[in-house]
């Protein structure tokens, strides 16, 4: 999709002018519009920019898609804009081709405003969507962009980049992007958010997979790749055509080999869950064949027929004739694998250089704090903390009580005792654990000053038990605390 070498300013001058920004967005259109527009209901935000003014116009024509009187957008160079394919005339109105929405990506470095250039979503009546359709950023581009934050970078990689949001949360503080797709056309229009947003220097690269950086590492990999799990792959921007999970495993398999040595990766994935399988097992086992340290959290999960119902709805396929027909074509299909839901969450890697990699697969369907790549890494060492130190060396360290880890105590009225102790975590992956009077005591101890030894020692004598047997049971209930971040060895005193 060429275009004139000033165009893309001159339409940067005209956003900025108007108020066309996050922030400028945010105000105009109210809780309750924005609100709607998140539930695919545009009918509030119609309302709220029905006055014609210049930011009004400019919402309704590149973020609601409907028509508006080409006398209203004259501040606009409307003839490049048709030239380009970037807008349609209709008589005296004009429609955009294309899906153009600001973006925030300062939090991540971006110096000014951001846009995002893609193909409009489809809503029941449209015509439908195009083989190449260029999906826009949303819930899961956000999502990404939280799990894959962080500190400066050398090379980053954003593998599947679409319609280039990624590259706009990585171009602050990575040194040197590169980016890929297999799509064509969500190179041309990646390109245009780049460079609407003022990002330059991204090297793109058109192919599949890890197909275009054959023999290259990076620091950081990134990607919201294909990974929709259908029997049929009509959509470039989320199905790859592999059978079954196997795209994402591919992906997760194939990283090791694109990191550089203390590099990074971090992917949205969906994977199976099949009957007499737990699902742990088979996204552990991808993990576990990288070589890297790895960590997967599972998100949501829905069954095979919500999962086929959301996938059919973000193509705008129910009412159609063929609605049916591909919801029952596509539950066969899961059937047939003896599917019994679809799993989505996180994928992080680690190459640590360690000849004794961790795992840990884990669920998480609750709020966490974000961004939570601001903190993954930590994960990662809590977790290979947990499984390497020795019973000896847990019992001789020095440990404290993680930040922002509180202690709940339930039971009945005037008990002496409560029937459930649970430590809870309210900063971080905010996980909780459920634990006995002996743990409980030590976190109420463990203050870095004294090793876990004789506070065990001081606790089995305050409750009347043998010290030697408590001790020697602390480091099976004590370990799992550590990996999962509720208790710390402390480096020193």
């Amino acid at each position: 999709m060429p275009s004139p070498s000033d165009l893309v300013p001159r339409l940067r001058d005209a956003f900025t002018e108007a108020g066309y920004t996050i922030d400028g967005v945010r105000e105009r259109l109210g809780d309750v519009a924005a609100t709607a527009m998140a539930r695919e209901e545009i009918v509030p935000a119609l309302r709220a920019t029905r006055d014609a003014d210049p930011l009004a116009t400019l919402i309704r024509l590149w973020w609601l898609g409907v028509p508006v009187a080409a006398a209203d957008a004259a501040a606009l160079p409307l003839a490049e804009l048709a030239e380009a394919g970037l807008v349609v005339r209709h008589g005296d109105a004009v429609q955009a081709g294309v899906h153009l929405q600001p973006w925030d990506a300062s939090a991540w470095g971006q110096a000014g405003p951001a846009w995002v250039v893609s193909d409009r979503k489809v809503r029941p009546g449209d015509p439908a969507l195009r083989a190449d359709h260029v999906v826009g950023a949303g819930g899961a581009s956000a999502n990404l962009a939280q799990l894959g934050a962080g500190g400066p970078v050398g090379r980053a990689l954003d593998l599947g980049t679409g319609c280039g949001v990624q590259v706009l949360h990585l171009a602050g503080r990575a040194e040197e992007v590169v980016a890929t797709d297999v799509n064509p056309r969500a190179l041309e229009l990646a390109w245009l958010s780049w460079r609407l947003s003022g990002v330059e220097g991204v090297e793109a690269r058109e192919g599949s997979m890890y197909d275009p950086v054959d023999g290259e590492r990076f620091d950081l990999v990134v990607s919201n790749p294909p990974f929709v799990i259908s029997p049929a792959g009509r959509f470039t921007y989320r199905e790859s055509g592999f059978h079954g999970d196997d795209f994402c495993r591919d992906l997760v398999l194939r990283t090791p080999r694109h990191l550089a040595q203390d590099g990074h990766g971090r992917f949205l994935a969906n994977w199976l869950h099949v009957k007499g399988e737990d699902w742990r097992d088979r996204v552990g086992g991808w993990l576990a064949e990288t070589g890297c340290d790895g960590w997967a959290a599972q998100r949501d999960v829905q069954d095979p027929a919500e999962y086929v119902e959301l996938w059919l709805r973000d193509a705008a396929e129910q009412g159609t004739a063929a609605y049916r027909e591909r919801y029952d074509e596509w539950l066969a299909w899961f059937d047939a694998m003896d599917v019994t839901g679809v799993g989505f969450g996180w994928i992080a890697l680690h190459n640590a250089g360690s000849m004794d990699p961790v795992v840990r697969v884990e669920e998480l369907s609750h709020q966490v704090e974000l961004p939570v790549g601001g903190y993954v890494g930590d994960v990662i060492e809590q977790i290979r903390t947990g499984h390497r130190i020795s019973d000896e060396d847990l019992l001789d360290a020095f440990l404290t009580v993680a930040d922002g880890v509180v202690e709940e105590r339930t039971g009945p009225p005037g008990a002496d005792d409560p029937s459930r102790i649970v430590l809870r975590q309210t900063r971080g992956l905010r996980r909780t654990a459920a634990v006995g009077t002996v743990e409980a005591a030590l976190a109420g101890a463990a203050d870095g000053d004294l090793p876990a030894r004789p506070l065990l020692a001081a606790i089995a004598e305050l409750i009347g038990a043998d010290a030697g047997e408590l001790i020697g049971r602390a480091p099976a209930t004590l370990r799992p605390l550590v990996a999962e971040g509720f208790l710390r060895v402390a480096n020193e005193r």
